[in-house]
Parts: structure tokens; sequence; C-alpha cells
């Protein structure tokens, strides 16, 4: 990961930026360089994992324009080698390309990555700044306005905090260029559905996750995985050790009393011969972590801060304990696979539909928890399960295909490897668990506790009507409100809702997150 910002205007000094740049250094906590424009500020805090060098540094700079990117732009071999007949070349870095992608394409250029990023180009022709950040939002991207109207861009929304009004996330697959925003991708708008047999669906959907997770391994850093011992991130890290040809580190976290997936995680580890750490949290470091968490993570969603307990300390002990730069990790399969509450959805076209929903809004939720959980580690998420060409033929399989008619939800992505042998049958064919509740149930179980003790009934019937958007409607609910807005005073609009199942469905009206609370939840948490 890499922290940027980027001013339109020199509204303040260098030295009146540099503590909200401070604030993400975390990111990048390797070299960091300030660039003037003739009008503002581009600024970068890097983390070094392609070309370790200080080649490899940005802004890049060509004939007066630079460029500060986050990101890794897969496949950038290709483009360089077209580009070097008429271009030199000074790193081996993969965002040295896109200046002289911006010099031939001009902003054509964004719909031709197979990228996660996010980026700010300061283009010396009309003096002003242009950012894009990729179709899914795996890499964050905020902005808003200073005092004098100039725009500004940076990594995360803690960058803006006291310096505009309203923090607005850039919006996934957009530009922003001559003072308009332009979506320049959509993966998740279907017209039409493939016409393709389950078995053709079952052998594309094999390949092309093969593919997404190759090009993620190419890395001068060393390379790590999570691994909860559920579906997704099993099937990255087997597919990671047949590709590479070696062992590969693999990590897993549980509660130190009820961990439910760390005998899953190891069973994993243990059949594709992996060089497996187990770490343990117990209460009182969830408990004490809480107020951190939800401040580097900048949300009050309930899913999205148990969920990053785990993460945020499992990653917080890689980076104590080893030398791994990048983490490969298995979101936005349940997505595009359907959770267990999709199991209730109505019809073929809800499905569809909650899946758009869930892909469209996805840098809200578990993709923000999974960069903002790694990246405060100084440590860089890559997701397979992302990648451009994987997400937009999934979004194009017919839901009647992908909805649980097997009695068995990811029945595709299952069958898909089904004959590989690349995991344990009990692993690839196990009830999916929540990784909220996979760490064990007494996590839940604490925080919710936690919550009562800090208000009565009383207490919380008053509190939580300070809010009018999305007002809390549990303690813990209201907790962590009350902690965020401690950090990001008046800035809750930055979150949709609270991410639940759909309520208009029957089956899925429930008053908590969890899918424990679901009928359908069976035997995910054993």
């Amino acid at each position: 990961m890499c922290s940027i910002m980027g001013f339109s205007k020199k509204t303040r000094s260098r030295e009146e930026i540099l503590p909200y740049f401070a604030r993400t250094r975390s990111r990048g906590p390797d070299m960091s360089r300030i660039v003037e424009t003739p009008s503002g500020y581009l600024c970068f805090h890097r983390l070094a994992i392609m070309d370790l060098s200080e080649d490899g540094m940005q802004p890049f700079s060509l004939d007066g324009d630079y460029v500060v990117c986050n990101g890794e732009l897969y496949g950038f071999r290709s483009i360089r080698r077209e580009l070097a007949g008429k271009y030199t070349f000074h790193s081996n870095s993969d965002c040295e390309i896109l200046l002289p992608m911006f010099h031939e394409y001009g902003l054509s250029m964004f719909s031709r990555l197979d990228a996660e990023f996010a980026l700010i180009i300061y283009d010396s022709m009309t003096d002003s700044l242009i950012a894009a950040r990729d179709p899914i939002g795996i890499r964050p991207l905020f902005y808003g306005y200073d005092t004098d109207g100039g725009i500004v861009f940076a990594s995360e929304a803690k960058n803006l905090v006291g310096l505009c009004k309203e923090i607005c996330p850039f919006p996934p697959g957009h530009y922003y260029a001559y003072g308009k925003f332009v979506r320049y991708a959509d993966l998740t708008t279907v017209r039409e559905y493939l016409p393709d047999d389950e078995e053709t669906i079952c052998r594309s959907i094999r390949n092309k996750l093969i593919a997404a997770v190759d090009k993620r391994l190419d890395a001068d850093a060393p390379l790590g995985f999570l691994l909860s011992g559920g579906l997704d991130s099993s099937l990255v890290c087997a597919i990671s050790a047949i590709v590479l040809g070696k062992k590969i580190r693999t990590f897993a976290i549980g509660m130190d009393t009820d961990a439910i997936d760390l005998k899953y995680a190891r069973q994993a580890a243990d059949f594709i011969g992996a060089d497996h750490t187990e770490f343990y949290m117990t209460q009182d470091e969830v408990l004490e972590s809480l107020e951190e968490v939800i401040a580097l993570l900048g949300t009050w969603d309930i899913t999205t801060i148990r969920a990053s307990m785990g993460m945020y300390l499992c990653c917080k002990a890689i980076h104590a304990h080893t030398d791994v730069r990048v983490l490969l990790t298995g979101e936005i399969s349940d997505e595009l696979f359907g959770y267990k509450y999709t199991d209730f959805a109505p019809s073929d076209r809800a499905f569809q539909a909650e899946a758009k929903k869930r892909v469209d809004e996805l840098y809200m939720y578990d993709v923000l928890r999974a960069d903002r959980c790694i990246s405060v580690n100084s440590l860089e998420a890559r997701v397979p399960f992302g990648d451009l060409d994987f997400v937009r033929y999934v979004m194009q399989v017919d839901p009647a295909r992908k909805r649980n008619t097997h009695g068995m939800g990811k029945y595709l992505l299952r069958k898909a490897f089904d004959q590989d042998n690349i995991l344990p049958h009990a692993i690839l064919w196990r009830e999916k668990a929540a990784f909220s509740d996979a760490v064990g149930h007494s996590m839940v179980d604490d925080l919710k506790a936690y919550a009562e003790t800090r208000y009565t009934d009383a207490e919380f019937a008053r509190l939580r009507r300070k809010y009018d958007y999305c007002p809390p409607f549990t303690k813990e609910s209201l907790l962590y409100r009350e902690i965020f807005e401690k950090y990001y005073p008046g800035q809750a609009s930055m979150i949709a809702d609270f991410w639940m199942p759909n309520r208009d469905w029957e089956g899925c009206r429930v008053s908590d997150p969890s899918a424990r609370v679901l009928a359908n939840y069976g035997a995910s948490g054993v």
C-alpha cells in the first residue's frame, strides 16, 4: 500500500499540509515526498513493492506532468513494451507507465488498465488535477473541498478531517477531470446473460480465478496469505502454492477460547504444504483495540467493525513478527456468488440485483475493511476475486445458475475445482461461516456485552436520537457511532447504510447482521 494526496490550490503552505498527510504514514513508511506544482501539491508515502530501489519512488514526471498512484497495474510489462519505442523508462515500477499512457491515450487510459488503483495526475497543459479510481474501489480514495473551493484528494478520509467540511468517497470506476466526475467502467450492469452451460461456466470460473491469482503473485517484496479455513481464502492459497511451485506462508487468527476456523485453516494449510502460523486473540485485546480499529476504519457499520477485529490483530502480528509485505486475501467471493442470506432471494432477478448492489458498495464495506486493517500495518492487500475479468464474467452468469439450488452456496465455484484435488473435500464443500463469527462466537458476544455495560436503556434511547442519519438501533451500534463521531465528526454519510441482509425478503427480517441469526445457518459455525 501507499498513500497519496493532491491539492489543486496552494491555500496552505507545505508545512501546513504536512500534518494531514502524515496521518497515513503507515500506508507508506519507506519514503515520503511532496512535489509542488504551479498551483498545488502532490504527496506520496511509499511502501516499496515493485522495484524496491529509489528509482521506483513517486511522483513520476514526464514533460511537466506528474503522477502519484497507490496501485498494482497487472500486465504492465506488455504495455511498457508497446510504449518503449517512444518513451524512456527509468525504473522497473509498474506505475511508471501511467504518464506515457496519459500522453498516448488521454482520459481513455483508465479503461485500458487491468488494475486496482487510485491515482492523481497533475496535467501541466491545463494546470489542473486529474484523479481516478479502479472499477471496484479496491484502492481507497476520498475528496473534499478546501476553504477556497480547491479540490483535495486523499487516500483516506482521516487525511481530510479538519481540512474539508464534507468528506466524500471517490466513486469507483470514475475519473475526475476538468471539474467533472465521469464513469469509465461499469462491471455490474448486465444487459444479457451468458448462454454458457454449467460445464463451460465452471471451466471459465476455474481458469479466470487461476489467472487472477497468478497475476497477483508478481511482487519484489515477500508474499503472505490470509487463510481463514473457508472456501475462498483456501482456494487462493491452494492455487498460489501450485502456481509458485513452492511452500507459501499462511496466517490465521482466532479467539483463544472458541476459535471455529483455526482447525479448518490448519487442515487446508497441511494439505497444501504451507508454512502456517496461527495467532490467538483475547477478549481484552479485542476490547482494548476497538476504538483504534474504528478510528483506522472510518466507519460505524456493525458488520465491518466486527469483521475487522480479527483481521487487524492478525495483520498487526504479521507485521511485528515477519518480513511479509504483500497479503493475498479471499474477499469479494460472497458478493459475487452469494451470502447465506441470499438463499432467501425470492427470484433470480432479486438475486442479481442484490449481487449488483453488494459489488457496487464493496468499497464501503469488505474492501474498506481489508484495505484499512492491512495498510495500517504497512502491508499491501491483493484480492484475486476482485479481478476485473473475473468479476465481469461472474456477473454475466445467469443468476438462476448462481442461486443455491443444490443445498450448498457457491456451488459453481466449488464445482469448478472439484476435480483438481487442490483442497480436502471437507474444505471445498464446507458450509460458509461469517468471518466475524468464525474467529469465535465469543468475540461478537463480548462486543455486544461490553456495549450493554456502557449505556442504560434510558441513555440508549436518548443518545440514539442525536443521529438523524442511519440512527443506531442497538447499544452496540450506538457505541460504534459515538467512537466514529469522535474521529470523523459529521461525516457519517461516507457510509450508505448498515450492512444487513435484505430486510424485504422473507427470512431476512433480522435485527443483527450476523449470519448466525438466520434460519439457514445450519452447520456453518461448527
